[in-house]
């Protein structure tokens, strides 16, 4: 089986706030499916996304309730083109009001660095070069 695209659905508290955290790592919205209780955020364009939810409308997909910032349901892992890319995406998430909840890995063949969003939400953004697996 293969899938057409992926959402990652995420609760968040203040859709403005949201937006301007994103847009300032480089990010775009599919407006098409962004309104007042939404945003979709372009990971990348025609396969994955992450649907940015407001907590009351998030409420309304789940009969459970919404995980504080104290527990961790996922860890959204993000590949990115270079190690310089990892460095600067997490560097402007801290400088845009993200906190570290870990300090880099580097296994030769995988870099990757995290932060967690204003929601607390976990982001690894990665770089992969599989020629430097040792055999």
């Amino acid at each position: 089986m293969k899938i057409k695209s992926i959402y990652v659905n995420l609760p968040i508290k203040n859709l403005e706030k949201t937006r301007e955290f994103w847009t300032k790592l480089g990010f775009s919205f599919n407006e098409q499916f962004s309104d007042e209780k939404a945003l979709c955020l372009v990971l990348n364009e025609g396969l994955i996304y992450s649907m940015l939810i407001s907590h009351e409308f998030f409420s309304t997909f789940t009969n459970r309730s919404i995980a504080d910032t104290s527990t961790t349901q996922v860890l959204v892992a993000i590949e990115v083109k270079s190690r310089e890319l990892v460095d600067q995406l997490v560097k402007n998430a801290l400088e845009n009001g993200a906190s570290r909840y870990k300090e880099s890995v580097d296994h030769g063949w995988m870099y990757y660095d995290s932060f967690a969003d204003l929601d607390g939400h976990q982001w690894e953004i990665m770089f992969t070069d599989p020629s430097q697996i040792q055999q």
